[in-house]
Parts: C-alpha cells; structure tokens; sequence
C-alpha cells in the first residue's frame, strides 16, 4: 500500500512553475492608471466567471495600475485552473484571456497487480491527480516516477510504468497508467565474510531476508528490501554484542542485482573485535536517593561478558522505576569504559530525573469504531493525577486484552508552557473484531460433520459481546444466543447472557430416530478481584425432554422410567479463571488456569459438575515452542439420585484427544450409543516448529502432538489401562481467511470398538 500522500514534492513542483509563468506573463508596456470602466473575460470553457472575477484585485470603477495587473496574473495562475494568463488594455476596459487547462476525466490503471487499486488512486488524488482535478504533466511525470520507485521497495525491479494521456470532448482527458510489473527479483544468496568465532549458518539463521527455498513462496522472505536488510544487520550487532563483542563493526554491505533483474545476491562483511568482560557497573548522577533500590534492578553482573541487551534491559528498567515515581522523562546515560588490553569493561549508568509530572488530560486517537469510553474504562491512569508508569503500563496492557486493536501506543507529551505537566494519547489501531468459525470432520459413521458461529467481540463499538452458534452434525445440533457485557456496572462486573436449545442424537447400532431435546438459558456474572482474576458467579434454568423412539440407549431408557421423560433443571455457577498468555491465537508463552463449579440444588435433577483447566506454553531454542493442556472434569448426582446421563463429559476430536471422532470416547451403553460420563480427563503435549523460510512468522507452525484421555462411569474406577492415547502431526496457520488448524493422529492405545476419525480440521475467518 502506498503511504499516504507519497507525492509531497510535486505540489513545490508546481508551485515554482506557477511562478515562473506569473513572472513571464507580466505586462511588458507600463500602462499608465486610469479609472476601469468594465471587465471582460475571454476564453472560459468550464470555469465559473466568479471565480475569475473572486481572484482579482481591482473591479470596475477602480483605478487600474501595472502593479494591480501583475498580482491579478499571479493570483489566477495560483488558482492552478489556467495553462496561460494574459491582460489586455482596450482603452478603459480591462480584457482577461484565459487557456484554461484540461480537466482529468478519469484515471484507470492497467496491469497492476502488486498494489490494490483504492489506496493508490487515494493517494494520486492526495497529489493533485484525479477525477476533475486540471490536468499537470509535471505532476503525472513524477508519479510515474514514485509508482517506480514503489515497485522497487517491492523487488519488483524490472517494473516499468507507461502514463497515456488521451485528450477528449470538453477540454477534458483520461489519464492511463500501464504497469508492466514482471517477476520479483529473489535473493539468491546472502554471504558473511570476516567471521571467525560464529560460523554462518547461526548468522544468517537470525535474518529475516533468506535465499529462496520451498517456503518462500509464503513468507516472501527472499524479496530484497532494504528496510529489512538493515534490521536484520542490527540483529546481527545485536548478537555480536550480547556475547561480549562490544567494538563488533559491520565493514561494509554490497548488494548486487543480476542484469536480467531477477536475482540479488546480498554481501556482507564483518569485524568481530576482541570478547570484553565487565568489571563493575556504577551508578552516577541523581537516583532520587534510592540508589540501592535501582541497584537491584541492574541487569548485568561483574565477572560477566559485556551484554547490550542487558544494558539496555537495565536502562529500561530505571526508566520505568523513575516513571513510578513521576518522572516521566528521566534520561539514563550508559557509558562503557573500556580497557583493550585486558579485555575489561566498566560500565557507567548516569541518571538524570529531570522533573517530576502530573497527567493533565488522556486522548484517544484511531478507534475509527471502537468509542471512546471502552478505552477509557481500562485506563488505570487518571487525570490530573501524578505521571505513574507503572500504572500507565498496567493499562496499555488492559487495552491490548480487549482484543479489538491491532497496535496499542501510548504517547507522553510535554504541555507547552507548563513543564510539570503531561498529555497522554493512546493510538490504536482497530482489527476485525468479528469471527466466522467452520468446523469438519469426516468419519464413516456420520461422513461430513459441519459447526459454524458467528461471533462479534465489540458490536457497534460498544466492547459487548454477541454470538450464534449451530451445530448441524447428524447427532448434535445446537443453536446458542450468546452477549456479554464486560462492564454492566462502573466498577467492571460483567454479566453474561445465554439462550439455547439443543438435540442430542447419541449414535447406537439400533437406529438413529431418538433425540435428547434441551432447551434452557443461564446468566452469569464477572466479579473481577485483581487485575488478572476474575471471579464467575450465575444461574440458569434447563428443561431437559427424554425421547420415545425405539432406539433409545438403555441408559437413558433407564433413567427416563425411573424419574420420567422430562426433567427441570436450575444450575449455580461458580468460577475463576486467569489468563497470562502472550497471544490467544498463536500463544508461545505463559499460563491459562481455568476452574468452573456447577451444581443443580433444586428441581427434578440435582447434581454437582466441576470442570479444571491448566494450560502452560515454554519458548524453546530454535524457535520452537512446547504447549500442555490439562483437563479434569468429574460429576456427582445428589438427594439418592445418579449423576444424570444427560450431563456426560464426552471425550475424542479436536480439544480432548485427537485421532478418535468427536465425542466417541466413554462409556458404552449396551445399545451401543456412545453416551460419554461422569467422569473425563484429557492431557495434551504439542511441540510447535517453525516452517523453514517462514523467518519469526509465528502464523504458520506445524506440530506434534501427544494425547492422551477418556471419559469414565461415576462409578467407574480410573484406571491407566482404560486411557486412550494417540499421536499425530498437524498445521497451524493464520491464513488469510482466518485461523486454520489440520491434525492428522494415529491411535496408539485403544479398543477395537472404538471409532476413530485420523484426519480433522478447523478453520475461522474474521469479518
């Protein structure tokens, strides 16, 4: 996309040609003042008279002088309407001759590919080129020139950009860009020379830009670009410099493209210097007198090798501690003092709070949907408080959970005229906030098995909470009305709404004609006791109906004689859940608990429910990242009665244990309906790789994964020998239609009367 106004330089263009002309076209006989008895105008096609008449200095019965004629001329001119601008003298009148320029009737663009159309004619119109705007051939001569110079910032170097201007009826013409883009010019190689203590695979493993390989056709990683070339340079100081090598130096960078355009081989050449040690770190200047306080924050140690990022680790963290104290713009020097000879480095910290601030007012700017107000309220800065960055970054982060921006900045501006005091803007970024959710699955049982939800996180702006749920699969179904509103009271309890109704069609060898109909609604409240935490608390109400059909399970026959075909339900919720991951869609770090407790006191059915998550990601080296998630789930019927058939945990597919098909697992009945039970447990392992080429995209990994689990009886003991267990191989990936998640898992403990469905896949889309 081109930025927003890439022709900046073409309005002083012409501008410096208006000047010229004025100066050109200025009377060349001095006429001596006489009193303007009229004014004509020659040469109007389009433009209004007024507008002509509005730009002149003079009207009739004015006295007429030379000096008034010139700024007549250079105000016309000005106007950018006219290619030339004459003034004649015909005894008391005064004559204007205009040429008026052509009028741009349209612009098309053929051949291009590489950009999209709306920014690009934005962005030509930004610069005096569009649809009615007067025709300039300097200006169409220089945008030629950037859309070339856009297409190198691609790669795509062979590109050439042809402008044709046809002239049509009315003074009017149409204006043709034809690109001729070509094929992207690949990196064929990257080499690193002058190194001698990395070799340089682990170098070039830290870039971004890589020769072309199998994944490059994705990741567009072997596309030059300059921008890139340099951080990934930076990247490697960094390294260098992070092992002790404080003088490293990049000598020299050379880029050479083929002459055909179509590769780039990219050179690069190192001085490593000698490893220094660090001897001591000392703190100078003003610590507000608290320099043991700051000490502990110090991230490097004597006896160490000199480590950048731990300098700059330190530095942000003094920043950060002056920030809690109010200083928002306190300067922290770090200076190395360096001994060549031994190998030593000392280095100084000098710190200068400058003065302390207080937050005089907080804007938001670029929640184009989002108001105002669902910002504001995770602010835990306030204004006309004093400058704490503590709480400043606390809130930045609570802007960032809502999940509806793609960038959260926070800004720190000084109020002119008043140095103690600080505006704060937060810039965000807004993202596509709703979700389309398909799900399949293929088994010989049921074939095609289709879920889908439409989901929206911020409807209307508001931060609420709206859903639809529908599961069409030949024995669930399910419609689900869901909102959430987060801040249902001012101090951010939340209250949450679901309406629902459910058939349940549990497959037996007898028949598939019986159904288990639930419909019921629940509400439930957030209380939230920490930041991070957050407590549930709700209620609802279930009608549970029994079908009569001949192929009803034994189980549910059972239960439907002894305590009838239809069953009156009012569960209690009580939950907690906490979440510390570093991202919900591709988490690669962090921690998810989850504990949910439901309980039916009243009614025909009564019973208690509880459901344990625990879910932990580690970064491992190379990129990779290992994930586990835990599951408990067990139930209890109360008053004499058996947990209810209709509560069952199910178990086997996509979130429990791959490789068996969905909710196969568990007990079953002596039909042979699968019915799930009382009791579940799931553990899975995944090991998540990056795809070679893909650089540090995150949003295409594949894995492997470990599942193990069952659902049991509530009288059932558990017992290792009746876990099920598989291993397989799948792919994550962001895709451009949404998140996109393929398993394949092979059973690797089970029964033989279990079914099993190998392949699964899911996949969602934002809108």
């Amino acid at each position: 996309m081109f930025p927003v106004s890439p022709f900046g330089p073409l309005r002083h263009c012409a501008a410096v040609v208006v000047a010229a002309a004025a100066v050109l076209a200025a009377p060349a006989q001095a006429v001596e003042p006489f009193v303007l008895k009229d004014i004509r105008i020659e040469g109007l096609q389009r433009t209004d008279p007024g507008t002509v008449f509005a730009a002149l200095p003079f009207r009739i019965g004015d006295t007429y002088t030379d000096d008034k004629g010139s700024t007549a001329l250079r105000s016309l001119f000005a106007t950018g309407l006219f290619k030339d601008v004459r003034i004649e003298i015909e005894g008391e009148v005064a004559v204007i001759i205009v040429d008026e320029r052509s009028i741009i009737a349209g612009v098309t663009f053929v051949g291009l590919k590489e950009f999209d159309k709306d920014p690009l004619s934005k962005s030509l119109r930004d610069a005096g080129i569009g649809e009615g705007l007067p025709f300039d051939r300097a200006l169409i001569d220089r945008a030629e020139q950037e859309i070339k110079r856009q297409y190198l910032g691609r790669s795509l170097y062979g590109a050439e950009v042809v402008t044709t201007i046809t002239p049509i009826e009315r003074n009017r013409v149409n204006v043709t860009f034809t690109m001729t883009e070509g094929d992207a010019a690949r990196i064929a190689d990257i080499r690193i020379t002058g190194n001698k203590v990395f070799d340089s695979s682990t170098l070039l493993g830290l870039f971004e830009l890589t020769p072309s390989g199998w994944f490059t056709w994705y990741s567009k990683t072997d596309r030059y670009s300059r921008t890139k070339l340099n951080a990934d340079l930076e990247k490697l100081r960094a390294y260098y410099v992070n092992r002790g090598y404080l003088e490293f130096a990049i000598e020299s960078t050379q880029v050479t493209i083929s002459p055909d355009k179509q590769t780039i081989s990219v050179a690069i050449s190192v001085r490593e210097g000698q490893p220094y040690t660090v001897t001591s770190v000392r703190l100078e200047g003003d610590y507000l007198g608290k320099e043991d306080e700051f000490r502990a924050f110090v991230a490097l140690r004597p006896g160490q090798p000199y480590r950048g990022d731990a300098v700059a680790e330190t530095t942000r963290r003094f920043t950060d501690l002056f920030g809690l104290y109010g200083y928002a713009f306190a300067r922290i020097e770090q200076r190395p003092e360096i001994d060549r000879a031994t190998g030593q480095v000392a280095v100084v910290l000098s710190a200068d709070p400058a003065r302390r601030v207080y937050v005089r007012r907080i804007d938001v700017a670029g929640n184009t949907r989002t108001r105002d107000e669902v910002i504001r309220r995770e602010f835990r800065q306030l204004e006309s408080a004093w400058y704490d960055g503590g709480l400043i970054k606390l809130s930045k982060e609570r802007v960032e959970r809502l999940g509806y921006f793609k960038d959260v900045d926070v800004e720190t501006n000084e109020v002119p005229g008043a140095p103690d005091q600080v505006d704060l803007v937060v810039n965000v970024t807004e993202k596509p906030t709703g979700n389309l959710v398909v799900g399949a699955g293929y088994s010989n049982a049921e074939k095609f098995t289709f879920t889908a939800s439409i989901k929206q996180d911020n409807a209307f702006g508001s931060g609420n909470y709206l859903g639809i749920e529908v599961n069409t699969s030949r024995y669930n179904r399910a419609l689900v009305l869901s909102t959430v509103d987060p801040y249902f009271t001012v101090d951010g309890i939340s209250r949450a709404i679901d309406v629902f109704y459910r058939v349940s069609r549990p497959f037996n060898s007898l028949g598939d004609a019986y159904d288990l109909t639930t419909p019921g609604a629940a509400i439930r409240f957030g209380v939230p006791f920490s930041e991070y935490d957050t407590v549930f608390l709700g209620a609802g109400f279930e009608r549970t109906e029994i079908g009569t059909s001949a192929g009803i399970p034994l189980s549910y026959l059972n239960y439907r004689t002894l305590y009838g075909n239809k069953a009156n339900a009012f569960p209690l919720t009580l939950g907690w859940a906490r979440d510390a991951r570093d991202s919900v869609l591709t988490p690669s770090a962090g921690r998810y608990q989850r504990v949910n407790l439901e309980a039916s006191l009243f009614g025909d059915v009564r019973y208690t429910r509880t459901n344990l998550q625990y879910q932990e990601f580690w970064g491992l080296p190379f990129r990779m990242s290992l994930g586990v998630n835990a599951e408990i789930g067990f139930g209890k019927g109360l008053g004499g009665k058996p947990f209810p058939v209709f509560k069952n945990f199910y178990g086997g597919g996509l979130g429990t244990v791959r490789g068996f098909e969905q909710g196969s697992l568990g007990v079953v009945d002596p039909t042979g309906a699968y019915i799930g039970g009382a009791k579940r447990f799931n553990l899975n392992t995944s090991l998540y790789f990056p795809v070679p080429g893909t650089g540090n995209d995150k949003s295409l990994r594949v894995f492997a994964f470990v599942d193990t689990g069952n659902v049991w009886r509530e009288d059932e003991k558990v017992t290792g020998d009746s876990l099920r267990s598989s291993v397989g191989v799948g792919l994550s990936w962001i895709s451009p239609v949404g998140p996109l998640q393929l398993s394949y898992g092979k059973p690797v403990q089970f029964l033989r009367n279990d079914r099993i469905q190998r392949f699964q896949f899911q996949i969602g889309t934002a809108f």
